[in-house]
């Protein structure tokens, strides 16, 4: 995303100075390296997840209900070279998060189910949510517990699918697991479709802020983007009606 928009402004100052408009044509040329520069070295990135991650960096106290359900949200899977297919690898930190979740749950007496959200986005053969559980029942969760929505191809599908599945459990406490970029976007879609759930963090990305460029911080720009851009996407849909209808946050 961001190398796309560099490339074309390093092209629109080549295309204005050949047309002899130099002074627009280094403008342009300029700002792309400038981009270049802030973007390389970190100092985009960084403040781009300041904003993004920042209200979720501490895990927050839990009390729990009755009926308690925890949601993992995927982060694909891959087709490996003996044929099986696994979880890809950002989804090994939500996975743990989740599991000391449901460990946690379980300790506190209550009744807790895992509900693993993601269908088979990467074309392997197998939704992600049967990958996860899979894995989930080996590190120690009784299958009875496990809740399974396989056709999800996104976020938004994500929250779409779950919420069915969780209004037939009667999920009093539900809890979000993600990677913390990606909670504000998914925290909002859940809301959408009736869900009042506590975002908890696995993973943390972090920009390397230095002097000299690294492939990583552009890497990180375009996952913010990506997060910032779904958000947008979210209430420009809404103003113009083209999201389905909306639940009540809390309708659980």
């Amino acid at each position: 995303m961001s190398l796309n928009v560099l490339i074309a402004l390093v092209l629109l100052g080549l295309a204005l100075r050949a047309l002899k408009w130099r002074r627009t044509g280094a403008a342009a040329l300029a700002l792309a390296v400038l981009l270049f520069a802030v973007e390389g070295c970190g100092l985009l990135p960084a403040w781009l997840l300041r904003s993004l991650q920042g209200p979720y960096a501490q895990r927050p106290a839990i009390a729990w209900a009755p009926r308690n359900a925890i949601v993992l949200l995927g982060a694909g899977a891959e087709r490996v070279a003996d044929g099986t297919v696994e979880p890809g690898e950002p989804a090994h930190s939500r996975i743990n998060e989740a599991l000391a979740l449901y460990r946690a749950c379980k300790a506190s007496g209550n009744d807790c189910k895992l509900e693993v959200s993601g269908g088979d986005a990467r074309h392997t053969g197998e939704p992600e949510a049967a990958v996860y559980a899979a894995v989930l029942e080996r590190m120690g969760v009784s299958a009875a517990d496990l809740l399974q929505e396989p056709h999800s191809m996104n976020t938004w599908q994500n929250a779409q699918f779950s919420a069915p599945l969780l209004r037939d459990y009667g999920a009093q406490r539900v809890l979000l697991v993600s990677s913390a970029m990606h909670l504000r976007r998914a925290s909002l879609y859940f809301a959408h479709f009736g869900i009042a759930a506590t975002p908890v963090r696995s993973d943390w990305l972090k920009a390397r802020v230095q002097w000299w460029p690294l492939s990583w911080n552009f890497a990180a720009t375009d996952l913010a983007l990506h997060e910032y851009a779904g958000v947008l996407r979210y209430h420009l849909y809404n103003a113009l009606g083209w999201n389905v209808q909306a639940t009540e946050p809390g309708a659980l």
